[in-house]
Protein backbone atom coordinates (compact mmCIF):
# COMPACT_ATOMS: atom_id res chain seq x y z
CA UNK A 1 0.00 0.00 0.00
CA UNK A 2 2.78 2.51 0.92
CA UNK A 3 4.73 1.91 -2.39
CA UNK A 4 1.16 1.95 -4.52
CA UNK A 5 -0.16 5.08 -2.72
CA UNK A 6 3.55 7.02 -3.46
CA UNK A 7 3.36 5.81 -6.66
CA UNK A 8 -0.08 7.36 -7.65
CA UNK A 9 0.20 10.77 -5.33
CA UNK A 10 3.86 10.95 -7.23
CA UNK A 11 1.98 10.42 -11.05
CA UNK A 12 -0.28 13.03 -9.37
CA UNK A 13 2.14 15.56 -8.12
CA UNK A 14 3.78 15.33 -11.91
CA UNK A 15 0.27 15.96 -13.40
CA UNK A 16 -0.50 19.07 -11.55
CA UNK A 17 3.45 20.41 -11.50
CA UNK A 18 3.69 20.54 -15.01
CA UNK A 19 0.18 22.67 -15.86
CA UNK A 20 1.50 24.98 -12.96
CA UNK A 21 4.94 26.32 -14.10
CA UNK A 22 5.67 27.43 -17.67
CA UNK A 23 8.24 24.52 -19.87
CA UNK A 24 11.46 26.37 -19.04
CA UNK A 25 11.17 26.42 -15.10
CA UNK A 26 9.48 23.32 -15.31
CA UNK A 27 12.51 21.90 -16.78
CA UNK A 28 14.91 23.38 -14.11
CA UNK A 29 12.33 21.47 -11.23
CA UNK A 30 13.39 18.59 -13.54
CA UNK A 31 17.20 19.33 -13.49
CA UNK A 32 16.67 19.91 -9.41
CA UNK A 33 14.80 16.63 -8.98
CA UNK A 34 16.54 14.42 -10.97
CA UNK A 35 20.20 15.56 -9.96
CA UNK A 36 18.78 15.57 -5.66
CA UNK A 37 17.44 11.78 -6.29
CA UNK A 38 20.63 10.69 -8.20
CA UNK A 39 22.45 12.44 -4.70
CA UNK A 40 20.03 10.70 -2.43
CA UNK A 41 20.47 7.33 -4.07
CA UNK A 42 24.27 7.60 -3.39
CA UNK A 43 24.08 9.04 0.47
CA UNK A 44 21.13 6.88 1.25
CA UNK A 45 22.55 3.90 -0.36
CA UNK A 46 25.66 4.04 2.19
CA UNK A 47 23.83 3.46 4.94
CA UNK A 48 19.63 2.30 4.48
CA UNK A 49 19.99 -1.10 3.64
CA UNK A 50 23.03 -1.73 5.93
CA UNK A 51 20.90 -0.44 8.75
CA UNK A 52 18.15 -1.96 7.94
CA UNK A 53 20.18 -5.64 8.10
CA UNK A 54 22.08 -5.13 11.43
CA UNK A 55 18.87 -3.79 13.57
CA UNK A 56 17.17 -7.18 12.39
CA UNK A 57 19.27 -8.87 14.70
CA UNK A 58 21.21 -6.27 17.32
CA UNK A 59 21.21 -6.02 20.93
CA UNK A 60 19.80 -2.85 22.36
CA UNK A 61 23.13 -1.07 22.78
CA UNK A 62 24.30 -2.35 19.39
CA UNK A 63 20.87 -0.73 18.32
CA UNK A 64 21.56 3.01 19.45
CA UNK A 65 25.42 2.81 18.19
CA UNK A 66 23.91 1.45 14.70
CA UNK A 67 21.90 3.93 14.41
CA UNK A 68 23.86 6.73 16.03
CA UNK A 69 26.68 5.62 13.21
CA UNK A 70 23.17 6.05 10.72
CA UNK A 71 23.64 9.72 11.30
CA UNK A 72 27.13 10.70 11.70
CA UNK A 73 27.42 9.08 8.23
CA UNK A 74 24.70 11.13 6.99
CA UNK A 75 25.59 14.33 8.55
CA UNK A 76 29.39 14.19 7.13
CA UNK A 77 27.70 13.16 3.93
CA UNK A 78 25.99 16.05 3.57
CA UNK A 79 28.66 18.63 4.83
CA UNK A 80 30.58 16.98 2.53
CA UNK A 81 28.25 18.48 -0.19
CA UNK A 82 27.64 21.97 1.34
CA UNK A 83 32.32 21.88 1.09
CA UNK A 84 31.67 21.06 -2.80
CA UNK A 85 28.54 22.74 -3.93
CA UNK A 86 28.65 26.47 -2.40
CA UNK A 87 32.32 27.65 -2.64
CA UNK A 88 31.36 26.77 -6.85
CA UNK A 89 28.39 28.86 -6.33
CA UNK A 90 30.86 31.89 -5.17
CA UNK A 91 33.07 31.30 -8.01
CA UNK A 92 31.22 30.35 -11.26
CA UNK A 93 28.19 32.01 -9.85
CA UNK A 94 27.06 33.08 -13.84
CA UNK A 95 28.47 29.74 -15.04
CA UNK A 96 25.61 27.84 -12.70
CA UNK A 97 22.64 30.13 -12.61
CA UNK A 98 22.76 29.77 -16.72
CA UNK A 99 23.73 25.77 -16.80
CA UNK A 100 19.66 25.02 -15.54
CA UNK A 101 21.38 23.68 -12.02
CA UNK A 102 20.73 27.02 -9.96
CA UNK A 103 18.39 25.00 -7.69
CA UNK A 104 20.03 22.15 -7.08
CA UNK A 105 22.81 24.15 -6.36
CA UNK A 106 21.50 26.63 -4.08
CA UNK A 107 18.96 24.22 -2.12
CA UNK A 108 20.22 20.64 -2.02
CA UNK A 109 21.84 20.93 1.12
CA UNK A 110 18.52 21.94 2.82
CA UNK A 111 16.65 19.28 1.46
CA UNK A 112 19.32 16.80 2.47
CA UNK A 113 18.84 18.38 5.65
CA UNK A 114 15.16 18.35 5.80
CA UNK A 115 15.16 14.58 4.26
CA UNK A 116 17.76 13.19 6.49
CA UNK A 117 15.55 12.17 9.99
CA UNK A 118 12.46 10.49 8.20
CA UNK A 119 14.92 8.87 5.63
CA UNK A 120 16.51 6.96 9.10
CA UNK A 121 13.18 7.16 10.45
CA UNK A 122 11.92 4.41 7.15
CA UNK A 123 15.25 2.40 7.61
CA UNK A 124 14.67 1.68 11.08
CA UNK A 125 10.87 1.35 10.71
CA UNK A 126 11.33 -1.38 8.16
CA UNK A 127 13.59 -2.88 10.43
CA UNK A 128 11.58 -3.00 12.97
CA UNK A 129 8.84 -4.00 10.59
CA UNK A 130 6.40 -1.33 10.89
CA UNK A 131 4.91 -0.73 7.67
CA UNK A 132 1.98 1.27 9.12
CA UNK A 133 4.05 3.96 10.10
CA UNK A 134 6.12 3.64 6.87
CA UNK A 135 2.67 4.27 4.64
CA UNK A 136 1.93 7.21 7.37
CA UNK A 137 5.29 8.49 6.99
CA UNK A 138 5.64 8.49 3.22
CA UNK A 139 1.63 9.71 2.65
CA UNK A 140 2.56 12.57 4.58
CA UNK A 141 5.58 13.47 2.98
CA UNK A 142 3.92 13.24 -0.71
CA UNK A 143 0.35 14.59 0.19
CA UNK A 144 1.26 17.55 1.92
CA UNK A 145 3.27 18.61 -1.22
CA UNK A 146 0.49 17.80 -3.48
CA UNK A 147 -1.41 19.75 -1.76
CA UNK A 148 0.39 22.82 -1.85
CA UNK A 149 0.62 21.84 -5.52
CA UNK A 150 -3.30 21.60 -6.06
CA UNK A 151 -3.41 24.81 -3.70
CA UNK A 152 -0.38 26.83 -5.77
CA UNK A 153 -2.90 26.13 -9.43
CA UNK A 154 -5.85 27.21 -8.37
CA UNK A 155 -5.01 30.45 -6.32
CA UNK A 156 -1.19 31.41 -6.01
CA UNK A 157 0.80 30.70 -8.94
CA UNK A 158 4.18 31.01 -7.43
CA UNK A 159 7.91 30.73 -8.87
CA UNK A 160 9.25 27.09 -9.54
CA UNK A 161 12.14 27.99 -6.47
CA UNK A 162 9.41 28.53 -4.09
CA UNK A 163 7.83 25.00 -5.03
CA UNK A 164 11.45 23.84 -4.29
CA UNK A 165 11.35 25.78 -0.89
CA UNK A 166 7.70 24.16 -0.05
CA UNK A 167 8.74 20.81 -1.00
CA UNK A 168 11.98 21.47 1.54
CA UNK A 169 9.19 22.44 4.25
CA UNK A 170 6.85 19.49 3.50
CA UNK A 171 10.34 17.60 4.08
CA UNK A 172 10.62 18.97 7.40
CA UNK A 173 7.07 18.39 8.27
CA UNK A 174 7.48 15.08 7.96
CA UNK A 175 11.13 15.04 9.93
CA UNK A 176 9.40 16.66 12.77
CA UNK A 177 7.40 14.44 13.28
CA UNK A 178 9.24 11.04 12.63
CA UNK A 179 11.23 13.20 15.22
CA UNK A 180 8.59 13.60 17.87
CA UNK A 181 7.69 9.99 17.92
CA UNK A 182 11.71 9.34 18.28
CA UNK A 183 10.62 6.55 14.94
CA UNK A 184 14.40 8.62 13.52
CA UNK A 185 16.28 7.50 16.26
CA UNK A 186 18.07 11.10 16.58
CA UNK A 187 18.33 10.77 20.32
CA UNK A 188 21.20 8.43 19.54
CA UNK A 189 23.50 10.99 17.54
CA UNK A 190 26.19 11.04 19.94
CA UNK A 191 25.94 7.02 20.10
CA UNK A 192 27.92 6.52 17.19
CA UNK A 193 30.90 4.20 17.84
CA UNK A 194 33.99 3.79 15.49
CA UNK A 195 33.52 -0.29 15.39
CA UNK A 196 29.58 0.30 14.00
CA UNK A 197 30.47 3.09 11.84
CA UNK A 198 33.15 0.98 10.05
CA UNK A 199 30.71 -1.89 9.72
CA UNK A 200 27.89 0.12 8.28
CA UNK A 201 30.35 1.90 5.74
CA UNK A 202 32.09 -1.52 4.84
CA UNK A 203 28.51 -2.71 4.00
CA UNK A 204 27.35 0.35 2.05
CA UNK A 205 30.45 0.61 -0.25
CA UNK A 206 28.51 -2.41 -1.91
CA UNK A 207 25.21 -1.43 -1.22
CA UNK A 208 25.22 1.86 -2.65
CA UNK A 209 27.26 0.46 -5.55
CA UNK A 210 24.06 -1.89 -6.26
CA UNK A 211 21.40 1.43 -6.15
CA UNK A 212 23.75 2.97 -8.46
CA UNK A 213 23.66 -0.40 -10.75
CA UNK A 214 19.78 -1.22 -10.45
CA UNK A 215 19.49 2.80 -11.26
CA UNK A 216 21.44 2.56 -14.52
CA UNK A 217 19.78 -0.51 -14.79
CA UNK A 218 16.46 1.36 -15.50
CA UNK A 219 18.26 4.10 -17.17
CA UNK A 220 20.74 3.13 -19.42
CA UNK A 221 18.17 1.74 -22.53
CA UNK A 222 16.64 5.53 -22.50
CA UNK A 223 20.29 6.83 -22.27
CA UNK A 224 21.79 4.86 -25.37
CA UNK A 225 18.22 5.06 -27.42
CA UNK A 226 19.10 8.94 -27.20
CA UNK A 227 22.28 8.74 -27.99
CA UNK A 228 21.61 6.95 -31.23
CA UNK A 229 21.01 9.46 -34.45
CA UNK A 230 18.34 6.88 -35.49
CA UNK A 231 16.20 6.64 -32.64
CA UNK A 232 16.94 9.78 -30.69
CA UNK A 233 14.32 11.38 -28.41
CA UNK A 234 11.24 9.75 -30.86
CA UNK A 235 12.81 6.64 -29.84
CA UNK A 236 13.42 7.39 -26.10
CA UNK A 237 9.22 8.19 -26.32
CA UNK A 238 8.32 5.09 -27.64
CA UNK A 239 10.07 2.62 -25.93
CA UNK A 240 8.76 4.48 -22.50
CA UNK A 241 5.36 3.36 -22.84
CA UNK A 242 5.49 -0.06 -22.99
CA UNK A 243 8.53 -0.04 -19.92
CA UNK A 244 5.78 1.24 -17.75
CA UNK A 245 4.40 -2.49 -17.53
CA UNK A 246 7.82 -3.35 -15.38
CA UNK A 247 7.54 -0.14 -13.23
CA UNK A 248 4.21 -1.61 -11.95
CA UNK A 249 5.35 -5.06 -11.55
CA UNK A 250 8.28 -3.65 -9.39
CA UNK A 251 6.04 -2.08 -6.95
CA UNK A 252 4.67 -5.29 -5.74
CA UNK A 253 7.66 -6.87 -5.93
CA UNK A 254 9.60 -3.79 -3.65
CA UNK A 255 6.85 -4.11 -1.54
CA UNK A 256 7.36 -7.39 -0.59
CA UNK A 257 11.16 -7.30 -1.17
CA UNK A 258 11.04 -4.78 2.11
CA UNK A 259 8.73 -7.21 4.21
CA UNK A 260 11.05 -10.62 3.69
CA UNK A 261 14.81 -8.57 4.44
CA UNK A 262 14.51 -8.37 7.86
CA UNK A 263 13.07 -11.37 8.31
CA UNK A 264 15.67 -13.15 6.40
CA UNK A 265 18.85 -10.51 7.99
CA UNK A 266 17.36 -11.88 11.52
CA UNK A 267 17.30 -15.54 10.36
CA UNK A 268 20.97 -15.20 9.24
CA UNK A 269 21.97 -13.16 12.04
CA UNK A 270 20.82 -15.60 14.46
CA UNK A 271 22.12 -18.72 12.20
CA UNK A 272 18.80 -19.71 11.46
CA UNK A 273 19.09 -20.94 7.89
CA UNK A 274 16.40 -23.46 7.46
CA UNK A 275 13.82 -20.91 8.23
CA UNK A 276 16.06 -18.38 6.33
CA UNK A 277 15.44 -20.57 3.19
CA UNK A 278 11.85 -21.40 3.80
CA UNK A 279 11.52 -17.53 3.71
CA UNK A 280 13.40 -16.91 0.60
CA UNK A 281 11.66 -20.12 -0.83
CA UNK A 282 8.22 -18.75 -0.31
CA UNK A 283 8.57 -15.01 -1.03
CA UNK A 284 10.01 -15.69 -4.52
CA UNK A 285 7.92 -18.53 -5.65
CA UNK A 286 4.73 -16.73 -4.49
CA UNK A 287 5.20 -13.72 -6.32
CA UNK A 288 5.98 -15.49 -9.44
CA UNK A 289 2.94 -17.34 -9.52
CA UNK A 290 1.43 -14.37 -8.72
CA UNK A 291 2.57 -12.84 -11.71
CA UNK A 292 1.83 -15.68 -14.01
CA UNK A 293 -1.46 -14.68 -14.64
CA UNK A 294 -1.20 -11.17 -14.21
CA UNK A 295 1.39 -12.17 -17.39
CA UNK A 296 -0.82 -13.76 -19.40
CA UNK A 297 -3.69 -10.71 -19.47
CA UNK A 298 -1.31 -8.34 -19.57
CA UNK A 299 0.18 -10.34 -22.98
CA UNK A 300 -3.07 -11.10 -24.44
CA UNK A 301 -4.03 -6.93 -24.16
CA UNK A 302 -0.87 -5.45 -24.56
CA UNK A 303 -1.60 -3.12 -27.77
CA UNK A 304 -4.47 -2.27 -25.64
CA UNK A 305 -2.52 -1.18 -22.37
CA UNK A 306 -0.10 0.24 -24.99
CA UNK A 307 -2.84 2.94 -26.54
CA UNK A 308 -4.79 3.20 -23.20
CA UNK A 309 -0.85 4.53 -21.81
CA UNK A 310 0.50 6.55 -24.46
CA UNK A 311 -2.66 7.39 -26.16
CA UNK A 312 -3.89 7.85 -30.03
CA UNK A 313 -1.13 9.14 -31.06
CA UNK A 314 0.66 5.89 -30.57
CA UNK A 315 -2.15 4.01 -32.40
CA UNK A 316 0.00 3.69 -35.45
CA UNK A 317 3.34 1.81 -34.17
CA UNK A 318 1.10 -0.09 -31.33
CA UNK A 319 1.44 -3.58 -32.75
CA UNK A 320 5.24 -3.62 -32.66
CA UNK A 321 5.30 -1.93 -29.21
CA UNK A 322 2.61 -4.87 -28.14
CA UNK A 323 5.80 -6.84 -28.51
CA UNK A 324 8.26 -4.94 -26.78
CA UNK A 325 5.70 -4.89 -23.95
CA UNK A 326 5.28 -8.55 -24.49
CA UNK A 327 9.12 -8.83 -24.09
CA UNK A 328 8.86 -7.23 -20.92
CA UNK A 329 6.30 -9.37 -19.32
CA UNK A 330 8.67 -12.45 -20.00
CA UNK A 331 11.38 -10.37 -18.37
CA UNK A 332 8.82 -9.84 -15.20
CA UNK A 333 8.42 -13.41 -14.92
CA UNK A 334 12.11 -13.86 -13.83
CA UNK A 335 12.37 -10.27 -11.60
CA UNK A 336 11.30 -12.54 -8.06
CA UNK A 337 13.95 -14.91 -8.79
CA UNK A 338 16.43 -12.74 -9.35
CA UNK A 339 15.27 -9.69 -6.98
CA UNK A 340 15.41 -11.90 -3.79
CA UNK A 341 18.58 -13.79 -4.53
CA UNK A 342 20.08 -10.23 -4.19
CA UNK A 343 17.61 -10.08 -0.79
CA UNK A 344 18.94 -12.90 0.22
CA UNK A 345 23.00 -11.99 -0.26
CA UNK A 346 22.39 -8.66 1.57
CA UNK A 347 20.68 -10.40 4.41
CA UNK A 348 23.70 -12.94 4.53
CA UNK A 349 26.18 -9.55 4.83
CA UNK A 350 27.80 -9.99 1.36
CA UNK A 351 26.60 -6.75 -0.35
CA UNK A 352 29.50 -7.57 -2.48
CA UNK A 353 28.30 -10.30 -3.86
CA UNK A 354 25.15 -8.48 -4.58
CA UNK A 355 27.06 -5.28 -6.28
CA UNK A 356 28.87 -7.82 -8.88
CA UNK A 357 25.76 -9.62 -9.69
CA UNK A 358 24.72 -6.02 -10.22
CA UNK A 359 27.33 -4.85 -12.24
CA UNK A 360 27.12 -8.19 -14.56
CA UNK A 361 23.72 -7.21 -14.97
CA UNK A 362 24.71 -3.80 -16.10
CA UNK A 363 26.99 -4.47 -18.14
CA UNK A 364 25.60 -7.51 -19.84
CA UNK A 365 22.35 -4.88 -20.58
CA UNK A 366 24.98 -1.71 -21.85
CA UNK A 367 26.39 -4.26 -24.26
CA UNK A 368 23.04 -5.56 -25.69
CA UNK A 369 21.76 -2.31 -26.25
CA UNK A 370 25.06 -1.00 -27.83
CA UNK A 371 24.39 -4.01 -29.93
CA UNK A 372 20.92 -3.16 -30.92
CA UNK A 373 21.30 0.20 -31.42
CA UNK A 374 24.08 0.48 -33.03
CA UNK A 375 25.45 -2.53 -34.66
CA UNK A 376 21.97 -4.09 -35.66
CA UNK A 377 20.71 -0.44 -37.34
CA UNK A 378 24.53 -0.58 -39.33
CA UNK A 379 24.24 -3.60 -40.78
CA UNK A 380 20.58 -3.90 -41.32
CA UNK A 381 19.48 0.00 -41.60
CA UNK A 382 15.82 -0.25 -43.15
CA UNK A 383 14.99 -2.09 -40.03
CA UNK A 384 11.73 0.27 -38.30
CA UNK A 385 12.33 2.08 -35.17
CA UNK A 386 10.31 -0.03 -33.63
CA UNK A 387 11.75 -3.39 -34.40
CA UNK A 388 15.24 -2.13 -33.38
CA UNK A 389 13.14 -1.54 -29.72
CA UNK A 390 12.17 -5.03 -29.83
CA UNK A 391 15.10 -6.36 -30.25
CA UNK A 392 16.79 -3.64 -27.38
CA UNK A 393 13.88 -5.45 -25.39
CA UNK A 394 15.22 -9.17 -25.93
CA UNK A 395 18.12 -7.92 -25.04
CA UNK A 396 16.68 -7.01 -21.47
CA UNK A 397 15.78 -10.56 -21.21
CA UNK A 398 18.94 -11.62 -21.47
CA UNK A 399 20.58 -9.53 -18.97
CA UNK A 400 17.48 -10.98 -16.37
CA UNK A 401 18.49 -14.36 -16.77
CA UNK A 402 21.86 -13.36 -16.23
CA UNK A 403 20.86 -12.15 -12.86
CA UNK A 404 18.76 -15.07 -12.08
CA UNK A 405 22.11 -17.06 -13.13
CA UNK A 406 24.65 -15.19 -10.88
CA UNK A 407 22.03 -14.57 -8.05
CA UNK A 408 21.71 -18.09 -7.41
CA UNK A 409 24.86 -18.70 -8.07
CA UNK A 410 26.60 -16.75 -5.57
CA UNK A 411 23.74 -17.40 -2.93
CA UNK A 412 23.81 -21.43 -3.23
CA UNK A 413 27.96 -21.06 -2.15
CA UNK A 414 26.87 -19.21 1.02
CA UNK A 415 23.55 -21.02 1.75
CA UNK A 416 22.83 -24.50 -0.19
CA UNK A 417 19.89 -23.90 -2.19
CA UNK A 418 17.11 -26.10 -4.42
CA UNK A 419 16.10 -24.00 -7.21
CA UNK A 420 12.84 -26.28 -7.51
CA UNK A 421 12.25 -25.64 -3.90
CA UNK A 422 11.44 -22.00 -5.01
CA UNK A 423 8.03 -23.64 -6.60
CA UNK A 424 7.16 -26.19 -4.61
CA UNK A 425 7.28 -23.86 -1.64
CA UNK A 426 5.35 -21.02 -3.09
CA UNK A 427 2.55 -23.58 -3.96
CA UNK A 428 2.97 -24.27 0.12
CA UNK A 429 1.97 -20.20 0.83
CA UNK A 430 -1.32 -20.71 -1.61
CA UNK A 431 -2.57 -24.02 0.26
CA UNK A 432 -2.08 -21.90 3.58
CA UNK A 433 -3.88 -18.77 2.44
CA UNK A 434 -6.55 -21.38 0.84
CA UNK A 435 -7.24 -22.98 4.07
CA UNK A 436 -7.21 -20.05 6.37
CA UNK A 437 -9.72 -18.92 3.74
CA UNK A 438 -12.05 -22.04 4.28
CA UNK A 439 -11.24 -21.54 8.19
CA UNK A 440 -12.90 -18.24 7.75
CA UNK A 441 -15.91 -18.86 6.19
CA UNK A 442 -16.82 -21.57 8.11
CA UNK A 443 -16.22 -19.07 11.22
Amino acid sequence: MGNVITASLGFLTFFVLVRSIEQDPFGEWVLFITAATLIDLLRFGITRVGLTRFLSGAKPDERKHFIGSSWLIGLVSIAVMAFLLYPLVLIFPETIKNSGFNLFFIWYVPLALSNLPWGNATSILQADEEFDKILLVRFINTGSFLLFLVLNYYIWRVSVEWIVIWNILTNVLTSIMCTAFNWDGSWYIFQARRYTTKITLNFGKYSMGTSIGSSLLKSADAFIIGLSPFLGTTGVALYSIPIKFTEAIEIIIRSFGATSFPKLSKFSIEGNIPEFRRVLYQYAGFLTYLLIPIAIISAFFAKDFVIILGGKQYKDVADGLAIVMQMFIIFSLLLPIDRFTGIGLDAINKPDKNFYKTLIMTSTNIVGDLIAVFLVHWLFPSLSMVTILIFISIGSIGFEIMGVVFGFYYLNKEVPLKFFSIFTEGLVVYRDLYQKALEFIRK
